[in-house]
C-alpha cells in the first residue's frame, strides 16, 4: 500500500488565466502519466486535491483515467504555504489515496515525511508527476518507493 503525491500540471500565466488553469502542456503532461498509471495497474482508492482549478483540474484527470472508488475531493490543508504536519500526521497508506497539490507544499511534505524535517529538500517534482511514497511495516518510516515523471522535449 501506498500514497501518491502529485504536483499539479504546468499551469496558464495569471494574464491569460486569473485561476491559472492547465495549460495544453499542463494537460498533455497529466494525460501521458495518468495513462502510463491505468497502465501499470496503479490502484487509488481517491483522489484528493487542494481546491485550487489547476489541481482540481490534473486531480480530475487522473481519477478519469484510474477510477477511484473513493472518486474525487477537496481537502483544506494542500496550499502551497500550508504547513504539512497536519497533512503528515493524517496520511493513511492502506488507503491508497493521492493527493495532488502544489510547491512548495509537496516536496516539504515528503522531505518531512522522510526526514523529519520539511527543510531538508529530498526529491525534486515535476509538473504532473507521481511521487509514490510507503511506509515501513517494521519501522513505520516513510521512503519513495518510485516515481512517474513526464519527460517532454
Amino acid at each position: 500500500m501506498a500514497i501518491y503525491l502529485v504536483q499539479h500540471g504546468h499551469s496558464l500565466p495569471k494574464e491569460a488565466d486569473p485561476e491559472r488553469g492547465l495549460s495544453e502542456q499542463g494537460f498533455a503532461e497529466v494525460q501521458l502519466i495518468a495513462d502510463r498509471s491505468r497502465d501499470h495497474n496503479i490502484l487509488v482508492s481517491q483522489v484528493i486535491h487542494s481546491g485550487k482549478k489547476r489541481a482540481s483540474q490534473t486531480a480530475h484527470i487522473y481519477a478519469q483515467a484510474l477510477q477511484p472508488e473513493g472518486g474525487i475531493s477537496e481537502r483544506a490543508g494542500l496550499q502551497p504555504m500550508d504547513d504539512v504536519i497536519a497533512i503528515a500526521d493524517s496520511l493513511d497508506t492502506a488507503n491508497n489515496q493521492m493527493l495532488v497539490g502544489h510547491l512548495p507544499f509537496m516536496e516539504k511534505l515528503v522531505s518531512y515525511l522522510i526526514t523529519g524535517s520539511a527543510e531538508k529538500p529530498v526529491i525534486k517534482f515535476q509538473n504532473g508527476g507521481i511521487i509514490c511514497l510507503d511506509q515501513s511495516p517494521d519501522t513505520g518510516a516513510f521512503y519513495i518507493k518510485w516515481a512517474l515523471l513526464p519527460v517532454f522535449d
